[in-house]
């Protein structure tokens, strides 16, 4: 039984993972569910003031015509980022989470990323519906909504892929998962989520710039300001070539997952 084969016999734990996740993540408190929606908000919030008001950025004229507002702008980054983040370290939890289960009952080792990435894509989906009904109320809409479910599919197999490859890894090195916390904070800044596209086109040398823009969480972050806020379809070759790239990086994250994840439970 090939891997995929043997993921999708398992389709019903991955399922129930993900659900259990989901009852425990606000187990006990008060607001619950609410938490989902203060968390983002509240660093919405923070990047606002400290990049739009104290560092005055700026935001492009949206695709309505009307003036650029800037926390839009950094919402519609936001989505892509914490979908991607919570992807790639919820791979680590995960797994090392399901450590315990995994010495009491066999299933592929690669069950418990996967869920982890399903209840993030959750989240994902109530921050992006959030998004789409102020861009409606501000009568900035269009067929561009469209592209925000392949937005979450090629972000989360990108994501996925870096995951599994990190999680795995973890279990045999702990410090993998110091390490991942560190780059998280440099590539959240080598992204342009408080900052446009544009405003790095016109710092860097043009060799540079297109060096910048093969990163694929770079496209990602651009396709959703292109779909919710200047409601305009990204470049064939932007979709392609970055279809592509998160496709292959998910094929050689789950090719070393499976390989390394043979020995993973007596490491546990």
């Amino acid at each position: 039984m090939t891997a995929a084969a043997e993921i999708w016999t398992y389709r019903n734990l991955i399922y129930n993972l993900a659900q259990r996740e989901l009852r425990s993540r606000y187990k006990k408190s008060i607001l619950g569910w609410a938490w989902s929606l203060i968390n983002p908000a509240s660093t919405l919030l923070i990047y606002s003031v400290v990049f739009g008001v104290l560092l005055n950025g700026k935001a492009n004229e949206m695709g309505n015509g009307h003036e650029g507002i800037f926390a839009l702008n950094l919402f519609c980054g936001l989505v892509v980022w914490n979908f991607f983040a919570g992807t790639l370290t919820g791979s680590i939890s995960a797994l090392m989470g399901a450590g315990p289960l995994l010495n009491k009952v066999y299933f592929p080792a690669a069950c418990p990323p996967i869920a982890n990435m399903f209840t993030v894509m959750l989240q994902a989906v109530i921050e992006g519906s959030i998004l789409m009904v102020i861009m409606i109320a501000l009568g900035n809409a269009g067929p561009t909504f469209l592209l925000f479910p392949l937005i979450l599919v090629f972000t989360g197999l990108f994501g996925l892929g870096i995951g599994m490859v990190a999680a795995v890894y973890n279990v045999y090195l702990r410090d993998v998962n110091y390490l991942v916390g560190v780059m998280m904070n440099v590539l959240f800044y080598m992204t342009p989520i408080v900052y446009t596209l544009d405003t790095v086109k016109a710092e860097l040398p043009s060799w540079a710039y297109d060096l910048y823009t093969l990163n694929p969480l770079t496209q990602f972050v651009n396709w959703s300001r292109d779909a919710f806020y200047l409601l305009r379809w990204p470049s064939l070759g932007s979709l392609l070539g970055t279809a592509f790239a998160a496709c292959l990086t998910f094929v050689v994250g789950a090719l070393i997952f499976q390989r390394k994840a043979r020995n993973v439970i007596e490491e546990m």
